[in-house]
């Protein structure tokens, strides 16, 4: 039996550029929950970094990351998602939640 986070890594290439912006957290990591930080990277993809308690589930986080770049499209970002067991529809809120904030420190419409 594994024991521990599990780790992915999903890469997205193109997209807007997102600029130098102040690092978003939203959530909170507990029972059933998430955080969730967006961050400016030197990278030119988006990359979404999630460490999960709940193992063996690739393909719906992988299913998420995809439905999360096609609306959002952002390059040169790093996303961070720590995971305590959240539903895909609560991933989805959180990682909208932290695009949106991001977008109001920088003046931008959601």
């Amino acid at each position: 039996m594994d024991v521990g986070l599990e780790t992915m890594e999903f890469r997205f290439a193109g997209g807007a550029p997102a600029g130098r912006f102040a690092p978003v957290l939203v959530g909170v990591v507990g029972s059933g929950n998430l955080e969730v930080m967006v961050e400016p990277s030197d990278d030119a993809d988006c990359v979404v970094k999630v460490d999960t308690s709940a193992r063996g589930f690739r393909p719906i986080w992988e299913a998420v990351a995809n439905d999360f770049h096609a609306r959002h499209g952002l390059a040169g970002v790093r996303v961070s998602v720590n995971d305590m067991g959240a539903t895909p529809a609560v991933v989805s809120l959180r990682l909208d939640q932290a695009v949106a904030e991001w977008q109001a420190q920088a003046g931008q419409q959601p």
